[in-house]
């Protein structure tokens, strides 16, 4: 693998994206203040192990010249191979995920005391190390506070949080950076010129950016994509391996989406979306780009970084010139919104595809603080067009009728003064026209009617039923507690396990059968049973009172070892007119076991 081929050797390697590190230990080495622990930290990929290895490898350098430790490990010393490797007596790897207990750090304890075989410091470098246990920890302080000269750790870790701060007090923390898409880039484009591969800058620029900041990753992508292509590394090859969207289709799509052209938003997604793209990664794509445009609105070289197309380079250097900031930090918001909808959602294009709807929407209303100072002129506006009355009551002669409930006018209090910046001020208007001419009397709009009158969860159980949908009839069955139901409204609370898309499929069918818009949204409230809790109760109840009827007391009794199995209510018998008898005459408001129940032994 690349990743294992290409592993750095020496501290030039590490140059790249570890340039501080690297300057620190120099110093160190070259002034003799070498430290008694040191610790690694960073995420997955960026080369904690192998820098431990580098470490160990710099402390242990002997060759014929050079006696004593040393970064500059340019030639091979007598240790470096077998170090590298991992099979040197004198440097002991131990992975902390597996090797978590006491026992594990007081072997380590009890090996201390002795001197190394054969190299100049017996190295312990330990992985993981916030997966040891809090005895194990304890267990290494006093070693680690006062170790032997011969003896030096070094600890790699992905959760620094998680250490303790009395172990980090002890060691010199070194902070391994994400290596960014540029250097990745380069990195990448090195590695494929030695082994013979063709690659394109586009292709390595998606790797780059789907690496997240560490070789390792990069690496494997690389591998990949090699494979995926059979030797080759193109742009459409690795676009369609990772699910990508094209880039240049991405800066279409943020186009139409300023533009509020919902249509052609949705047309460009669906093509995206045909031609392989995951939703999501459009979706996070996009937000990318608009931290891009953003960004270089303040930063205008940041249009220089290697791993942008010239597409993205030049269109996002246009819109940061045309794009509002508040527009670029509303988009920004509803896709940080939107991506975790997405991901959550059984439906990944259809959530998608009502994300994009809402941020196209979105580009046609004005920024607040827009709204607040165009109200505040409208105010002023119709401030000072306001007619001045005569004493007739008229203006320049003509009478103008104001609308009023009351018969007498107050006087108008003493105006205060306005506060400071932009402020929003509401008058009555008069009204041009007289009272009686031509007046229309607006009746207030009526609400909808539902196609399907829903009093009860039974009837949305019924409903589901009729309508064939046997998941969303068992999940309301078993997770739903009703607290509060009206007309396009549901309140409930759901039972532990239920699934966290049931109320949003719960809203889109009940609109679907019925008509009309359903607001379903969780309450803090118990709510009653679930209709399973409400029917497993009632058979509960009815079993007690079958125990409590005298023959089956005395059926019981006669039958030693006989139990009740079931409590069946028989169906109602038609009347004579050929009417069945309602089923409240058939069993009492208690639920007591009437003449006629069925009794399972």
């Amino acid at each position: 693998m690349l990743a294992r081929k290409y592993r750095p050797k020496d501290f030039t390697d590490l140059m790249v994206g570890q340039e501080p590190m690297v300057r620190t230990l120099t110093n160190a080495f070259e002034t003799g203040r070498i430290a008694q622990a040191y610790m690694l930290t960073g995420v997955r990929g960026v080369g904690k192990t192998t820098t431990a290895r580098i470490l160990a490898r710099a402390l242990n350098y002997k060759t014929a010249e050079i006696d004593k430790p040393t970064i500059d490990l340019r030639v091979p010393g007598e240790h470096c191979q077998a170090i590298m490797e991992g099979r040197h007596v004198d440097v002991i790897e131990m992975d902390a995920a597996s090797h978590t207990g006491i026992d594990d750090i007081r072997e380590i304890i009890e090996q201390v005391r002795y001197r190394p075989v054969s190299a100049r410091y017996k190295v312990y470098i330990i992985d993981e190390v916030h997966m040891l246990s809090t005895q194990a920890f304890n267990g290494l302080l006093k070693t680690l506070e006062e170790p032997p000269e011969h003896v030096k750790f070094i600890f790699a870790t992905t959760e620094i949080r998680k250490v303790p701060i009395t172990v980090l007090s002890r060691c010199q923390r070194f902070d391994l950076r994400r290596i960014s898409a540029s250097d990745l880039v380069g990195l990448f484009s090195t590695i494929a010129s030695k082994e013979g591969i063709e690659a394109e800058p586009d292709a390595l620029a998606m790797i780059a950016r789907a690496a997240e900041g560490s070789a390792r990753d990069g690496l494997s992508l690389l591998d990949q994509a090699i494979a995926h292509g059979a030797g080759a590394v193109q742009a459409e090859a690795v676009r369609g391996m990772l699910g990508l969207a094209d880039r240049a289709r991405i800066v279409d799509l943020f186009q139409h989406i300023v533009k509020g052209d919902v249509a052609a938003a949705l047309g460009e997604f669906q093509s995206q979306y045909e031609a392989g793209a995951n939703p999501v990664v459009v979706l996070t794509d996009l937000a990318d780009f608009t931290h891009l445009v953003t960004r270089l609105k303040y930063v205008p070289d940041a249009a220089n970084d290697p791993s942008l197309s010239e597409v993205e380079r030049t269109k996002a250097a246009e819109f940061a010139k045309g794009v509002a900031v508040t527009t670029l930090s509303r988009i920004w918001q509803m896709l940080l919104k939107g991506i975790p909808e997405t991901e959550g959602s059984s439906r990944t294009a259809g959530a998608a595809e009502m994300v994009l709807i809402r941020l196209a929407h979105a580009a046609h209303l004005p920024a607040p603080e827009d709204a607040a100072r165009r109200l505040a002129e409208f105010s002023g506006d119709n401030a000072g067009q306001r007619p001045s009355p005569s004493p007739s009551g008229s203006s320049n002669g003509t009478r103008v009728p104001y609308q009023s409930s009351v018969a007498a006018r107050a006087p108008e209090p003493t105006p205060r003064p306005l506060p400071s910046g932009p402020t929003a001020m509401l008058r009555a208007v008069p009204n041009p026209e007289p009272q009686n001419v031509g007046r229309i009397e607006a009746k207030p709009a009526e609400a909808p009617k539902p196609l399907v009158r829903i009093n009860s969860i039974g009837d949305i159980v019924d409903l589901a039923g009729e309508k064939r949908d046997v998941k969303l009839k068992a999940l309301v069955r078993n997770f739903v507690r009703p607290v509060r139901l009206e007309p396009g409204r549901l309140d409930v609370n759901l039972t532990e396990g239920a699934p966290n898309t049931l109320l949003n499929e719960l809203a889109v069918k009940l609109k679907e059968w019925t008509g009309i818009h359903w607001i379903v949204s969780t309450s803090r409230e118990e709510g009653g049973p679930t209709m399973v809790e409400a029917e497993a109760k009632a058979q509960e109840q009815r079993v007690s009172d079958a125990r409590q009827d005298p023959d089956v007391a005395a059926i019981l009794a006669h039958f030693p070892g006989a139990k009740i199995i079931d409590v069946r209510v028989r169906a109602p018998e038609p009347d004579e007119e050929g009417e069945a008898t309602p089923p409240a005459a058939a069993e009492s408001e208690e639920g007591d076991i009437l003449p006629g129940d069925d009794i399972e032994f």
